[in-house]
C-alpha cells in the first residue's frame, strides 16, 4: 500500500482525491502547512501570483514533513493553491473571503460575468519514494504545473446572493463560490476543466493518476 499526503485544509480537495483513489491500494493522509500563505496583492498578475504561493507551500510542505512525519512510508505531498482573476482586471485576485461583508462583495463582482479561476499545483516525492525517477536520491524532487478555467455566473439577484451568503457555501472559498455546491445551478464552466475550479491543476492530476496506475 502506497501514502499520499495531501498538504491542504480544503474540503473539496480532499473530497475529490478520495473519489479519485478510492479503487486504488493507496492512502490519502490529510497534513495542512501550519506556516501562514504569503496573502494575494493587487497590482501583480495573478497567474504569477498564484504560482508564487504554491512554491511557497511546496517548500513549507517540504520542511513541515521532513521535520514531523516519516518520511520513507510516504510515496507522494500534493500542494496546490488557487486565486479567481477579478472580470475586469488580470492583476486583482479574489481569494477566500473573510467575513460575510466581503463574501457579498465578490458575488456581486461576479454576478452576470466571467471570469478566470488560476489553480497551481506542485507534486512532491520524499526521497526514497517508488515513483521518483533518480534512484537512490537524498533529496526531494518537485513538479509543478498552473491551469485556469473560466466561469460564468448568471445575473445573481439580492435575494440569491442572500441565500448564498446565509448557507455558508462561501466560507473557505476562493471567489466565495463552491461550483460543486449551492452556487452551482447558477454558474456555467465556460472553458478549461471542473477541477481546476475544484482547486487542482487538471494537468498535475492527469499526470498523478498516470504515475500511480502505471
Amino acid at each position: 500500500m502506497g501514502v499520499i499526503v495531501l498538504a491542504s485544509e480544503s474540503s473539496r480537495r480532499k473530497k475529490f482525491l478520495n473519489s479519485k483513489l478510492k479503487d486504488l491500494d493507496l492512502d490519502l493522509i490529510i497534513a495542512p502547512i501550519s506556516e501562514d500563505e504569503p496573502e494575494s496583492k493587487i497590482g501583480i498578475e495573478v497567474f504569477t501570483q498564484v504560482e508564487e504561493i504554491c512554491r511557497f507551500k511546496a517548500d513549507s510542505a517540504i520542511y513541515e514533513i521532513s521535520k514531523n512525519m516519516p518520511i520513507q512510508d510516504i510515496d507522494l505531498v500534493l500542494v496546490s493553491d488557487t486565486l479567481l482573476e477579478d472580470p475586469d482586471d488580470s492583476r486583482i485576485p479574489l481569494g477566500k473571503p473573510m467575513n460575510k461583508e466581503e463574501a457579498v462583495s465578490m458575488l456581486l463582482r461576479l454576478s452576470g460575468r466571467r471570469h478566470k479561476v488560476w489553480s497551481s499545483s506542485a507534486v512532491l516525492f520524499p526521497p526514497g519514494s517508488k515513483f521518483q525517477r533518480i534512484k537512490d536520491s537524498d533529496e526531494w524532487m518537485v513538479r509543478h504545473w498552473t491551469d485556469y478555467s473560466i466561469v460564468e455566473f448568471e445575473n445573481l439577484s439580492n435575494d440569491r446572493i442572500i441565500q448564498l451568503i446565509n448557507g455558508n457555501s462561501w466560507k473557505n472559498k476562493a471567489g466565495s463560490y463552491d461550483i460543486m455546491g449551492e452556487a452551482r445551478e447558477n454558474l456555467s464552466l465556460i472553458e478549461g476543466d471542473e477541477v481546476t475550479v475544484l482547486g487542482f491543476s487538471s494537468r498535475m492530476i492527469d499526470s498523478v493518476m498516470k504515475i500511480i496506475t502505471q
